[in-house]
């Protein structure tokens, strides 16, 4: 619990800094829904609520955590994009980072339309992980972090609530496998790598029902 309170306090730091160095200027929504029509809405429609399992629902995300997303799959400093995804990376070529917060700003000011849970008993057990963890496997609550209603914390932790739990169980295996690995601190290659496929699935399930 300690290291997950040092990581979660470094984080803040860090977007408290960033928005510092920018003199603490507001995105432009309506920029931001300029760039949604433009570039995003292809894949997860205007308003961010995709309708495509593989094109996670962005609509009602913490906006903090979208830029984040967005400046790692853009090259940095002559550096390897961190999350590596040709098609984002074609996405975000031509964005500056005040593009990404503007789009990241308007999409956390839309109404989600939440997926649904579709499976009783795994959605069942996915709650009982997700508030509790597995103390035999040491694998930890998901609750700890992403909050008791899934909806994430502002600038530390991403809303899961109502996310399409293909994509939630897509992207817990890429960080088992270290596929995907622009987590801080390697908090969720932590946790997924102590979880079974099933425990993946059950959580995915869970979510998103989670209202």
């Amino acid at each position: 619990m300690n290291r997950v309170l040092a990581l979660s306090a470094s984080i803040a730091l860090l977007w408290i800094g960033g928005a510092a160095a920018q003199g603490g200027a507001a995105p432009d929504t309506a920029k931001g829904r300029q760039t949604s029509t433009q570039i995003c809405a292809a894949c997860h429609a205007i308003d961010g609520n995709s309708v495509l399992a593989a094109n996670p629902k962005l609509a009602g995300q913490i906006p903090e955590y979208l830029t984040k997303q967005l400046l790692n799959f853009k090259p940095q400093g002559g550096k390897k994009a961190e999350r590596d995804n040709a098609v984002m990376a074609g996405m975000v070529a031509t964005l500056s980072e005040a593009d990404m917060r503007n789009v990241s700003a308007y999409y956390s000011q839309q109404k989600l339309k939440a997926a649904v849970a579709r499976n009783r008993d795994l959605a069942a057990a996915g709650q009982k992980l997700y508030r509790g963890g597995n103390a035999e496997t040491g694998v930890a609550a998901c609750a700890g972090c992403h909050g008791p209603k899934g909806v994430g914390v502002p600038s530390l932790f991403p809303r899961v609530a109502g996310q399409f739990p293909e994509y939630v169980e897509a992207q817990l295996i890429a960080f088992r496998s270290k596929v995907r690995a622009n987590d801080p601190g390697g908090m969720m290659r932590g946790v997924a790598a102590r979880m079974t496929d099933q425990e993946i699935k059950a959580v995915a399930e869970y979510v998103a029902g989670l209202r």
